[in-house]
């Protein structure tokens, strides 16, 4: 079956940095565009990056650019999001999803898999 794994979660203050991992099983990794997305309780879930499936493409929010960094491992079935000068606002469950015809429909959310997230929480 199709796994979706983010992990890498946990309490920082703000300024601090945390580096995120989704791994990823039960489908061909390499063809599949990975995503991040975030939701915070009583908000909307909200698009943070896309990943193309070589990894030449990447695309972010307008609230995470130039501070967070997606990257992926092909070889390790892995995606990552490094956080970096984290704030407050950014804490939410993370979640990691994949789409089989790119970052297209990243935005919207309009992926094929989606997996279990990761607790962010940026406190002082």
């Amino acid at each position: 079956d199709v796994q979706l794994q983010a992990s890498g979660g946990g309490l920082v203050q703000p300024g601090g940095s945390l580096k995120l991992s989704c791994a990823a099983s039960g489908f061909t990794f390499d063809d599949y565009a990975i995503a991040w997305f975030r939701q915070a309780p009583g908000k909307e879930r909200e698009a943070i990056s896309c990943i193309s499936s070589s990894g030449e493409s990447t695309y972010y929010a307008d609230s995470v650019k130039s501070r967070f960094t997606i990257s992926r491992d092909n070889a390790k079935n892995t995606v990552y999001l490094q956080m970096n000068s984290l704030k407050p606002e950014d804490t939410a469950v993370y979640y990691c999803a994949a789409d089989r015809w790119g970052c297209s429909s990243w935005y919207s959310g309009g992926m094929d898999y989606w997996g279990k997230g990761t607790q962010v929480t940026v406190s002082s």
